[in-house]
């Protein structure tokens, strides 16, 4: 399925529904370093609803671990600064979703390291910053699912 990649994670809630989400959709959850929370943080597991003993998380200190030890095929950027939309994108296997933190979205320098045909957005009504982590993450990781007939 995909990787799901939470770049530095500051709310323990919308993380533990993406480890429920993972779990419910067979996607890998990776998160870089620093986090906002400690992993045993008590809002995680009420969020995931112990789902985590059927998710896979794994923790890496910066981005380049992550390419490193995993190296996707595609890592796609999600930012409010993209031109181009998540439904744009024909989906793969092992395809890379990173997000970043809740109050800051993805640093420029990180973006930078991404080829920009693979910056996505979310279609907002005009105004809005953001939506939620969490449901931003479970639109995505639904389109992409759809795109490979829900299979896993």
């Amino acid at each position: 399925m995909f990787h799901v990649v939470l770049f530095e994670p500051e709310i323990p809630p919308n993380t533990g529904n993406i480890i429920r989400l993972c779990a419910n959709t067979g996607c890998r959850l990776h998160l870089i370093e620093p986090l906002g929370f400690a992993l045993d943080d008590t809002r995680l597991r009420r969020a995931g609803l112990d789902y985590r003993e059927w998710a896979s998380v794994q923790t890496y200190p910066n981005l380049d671990s992550f390419r490193t030890q995993v190296g996707p095929p595609r890592l796609f950027a999600l930012t409010t600064r993209a031109t181009r939309r998540y439904t744009d994108v024909a989906y793969a296997r092992d395809d890379a979703l990173l997000f970043g933190p809740e109050t800051r979205g993805l640093p420029r320098t990180t973006l930078d390291e991404i080829a920009p045909d693979r910056h996505l957005y979310l279609p907002m009504q005009p105004g809005n910053r953001s939506l939620n982590l969490s449901n931003a993450a479970a639109v995505v990781v639904y389109e992409g699912w759809r795109q490979l007939g829900f299979s896993n």
